[in-house]
């Protein structure tokens, strides 16, 4: 791992959360502490925690004296569970998950009355 590959990997995590929850001008990039000061709470607190540690390092990636002092693994992971959530699903991901979920609703809903109706006919004696 390089210097490069922090800053990449910062610069790729502030474009997916700049795409995923706004924040950023049309035409310009902000870096990943700008895009954590302005859209960090929509982040769940672990991820948060993720994107200070990799915002940091990437701070410190500028400097090739305290560059040494990076945690790999560490950033590695932050960036691999920030991108994991930042990555949007496709569209068609999106309605299948949605056909999905309205589907389920129905059949829970005829689940529900079928075992309504059964009981009203047990408790009247019908079967």
């Amino acid at each position: 791992m390089t210097i490069e590959d922090v800053q990449g990997w910062a610069d790729e995590v502030a474009r997916l959360m700049a795409s995923r929850f706004g924040g950023a001008r049309r035409g310009t990039a902000p870096g990943l502490a700008t895009m954590i000061k302005r859209r960090g709470r929509a982040l769940p607190k672990r991820h948060r925690r993720a994107a200070a540690l990799l915002a940091a390092s990437a701070g410190l990636a500028g400097n090739p004296r305290m560059a040494h002092r990076i945690d790999t693994a560490a950033v590695r992971e932050a960036h691999r569970q920030l991108v994991e959530y930042l990555r949007p699903l496709g569209s068609g991901q999106r309605l299948a998950d949605g056909l999905l979920h309205v589907a389920a609703a129905v059949a829970l809903g005829l689940l529900v009355v079928g075992a309504l109706v059964v009981w009203l006919m047990v408790r009247r004696g019908a079967l």
